[in-house]
């Protein structure tokens, strides 16, 4: 699928016709550019309206154009990313169905979505307030996933940290923890290069330690979970001594209610990211459809209005969509510019010095033709 994509417009000369033109165009191509893709791209007749109008409109098409591309780029991306973390295989996006390069390449203007008697700024401005629509639709959806995403991300942080951090509530069962009226079980987090001044040190760190009941639950690349039970009365002692010797006691209170509730807080935000994951991946490829067929329709609009605007009235110009490799990009400009041979087209070819597009919307180059570029990625 090609990617980037030149939408074009040449000057009909008096006397001659858009068929007759279009014929010369498709010989020139395929005997000097043969590789190069070639579509008409067929504008209706719309609304002109007054030149003033159209020279206000035109000084806002760049701007809007972009917009546009950059609404459609997010959706894309979006997409992407929610592809690769579902491990689905990438898709060809589509309008109803048909391929995006296909819908630009075989583009047909819908009369009942935009009606060809609607002014045009009317209808740039509802394209423009259908995407920022959608676009406001992208931030909430997003804002709702991502924070789902980063709640269960942050919990599973917890429980795939180092000893010293993480959740440890998966690593303590309920008969490694003994409570009573006068004894209680502290976890103890030790170096792993400590463990031995552990095992022989923390009977004597206070007086009321119960002998031998140190007990190693758990051990990672660093640290090794302990368990050691003394009298409730001493704990804060504990604490105090076994922090000086390096030893973390970790605050922690085994309750199998806190648990189940844990699990299932767990459980449920997997459930609910999964769902939005799935909803917002069909919500971006239907959206896309939408902005893609839109800003089709706008690109129709701004080949209209800079033709009129550039050859003048009756409209009389041939619209198409190409796509040159970068090799022969020369060659085909070289081939539009020799099709350029009235009047009006002469007269911007001479004006590359003294600034002759008249401000209208146009890419950074300057052509004796409407070109501009339409970048699918």
């Amino acid at each position: 699928m090609a990617t980037r994509y030149w939408a074009v417009s040449l000057p009909v000369a008096r006397g001659s016709s858009a068929s007759a033109l279009w014929s010369r165009l498709q010989e020139s191509i395929s005997k000097n550019a043969f590789d190069t893709p070639l579509y008409r791209f067929n504008i209706p007749n719309l609304r002109v309206g007054t030149l003033d109008s159209l020279l206000a409109l035109s000084d806002d098409l760049l701007k809007s154009n972009n917009f546009i591309e950059g609404v459609s780029q997010k959706i894309r991306r979006q997409i992407e990313d929610l592809e690769r973390v579902s491990g689905v295989m990438s898709s060809s996006l589509t309008v109803d169905g048909v391929p995006v390069d296909s819908y630009l390449t075989r583009f047909v203007w819908d009369e009942a979505k935009y009606p060809t008697m609607s002014p045009l700024r009317e209808i740039v401005d509802g394209i423009h307030v259908q995407i920022a629509k959608i676009e406001d639709d992208l931030k909430v959806r997003v804002a709702e996933y991502s924070n789902v995403r980063s709640q269960l991300n942050a919990i599973n942080r917890k429980q795939a940290g180092s000893l010293a951090v993480r959740d440890l509530s998966n690593l303590v069962k309920p008969q490694d923890i003994i409570t009573s009226e006068h004894l209680t079980t502290l976890l103890a987090v030790v170096p792993k290069y400590s463990q031995k001044d552990w095992l022989s040190g923390y009977e004597g760190l206070t007086s009321y330690v119960v002998p031998r009941s140190s007990k190693k639950l758990h051990e990672d690349n660093e640290y090794a979970l302990y368990t050691v039970t003394l009298f409730k009365r001493d704990a804060d002692n504990f604490r105090n001594k076994a922090r000086e010797r390096d030893f973390q006691i970790r605050e922690f209170e085994y309750n199998p209610e806190t648990q189940e509730t844990r699990k299932q807080e767990l459980e449920k935000l997997a459930q609910d990211q999964e769902t939005l994951k799935s909803s917002l991946l069909q919500w971006c490829y239907t959206s896309y459809g939408e902005v893609f067929s839109s800003w089709m329709h706008f690109c129709a609009v701004r080949v209209f209005t800079e033709s009129i605007l550039r050859y003048g009235l009756p409209p009389s110009f041939l619209s198409v969509v190409l796509s040159p490799s970068v090799k022969s990009e020369k060659k085909v400009r070289s081939i539009l510019e020799g099709l350029c041979d009235n009047l009006n087209s002469a007269y911007w070819k001479n004006e590359e010095d003294g600034g002759g597009m008249g401000g209208f919307a146009v890419d950074a180059d300057a052509y004796p033709y409407v070109s501009f570029t339409i970048n699918l990625i």
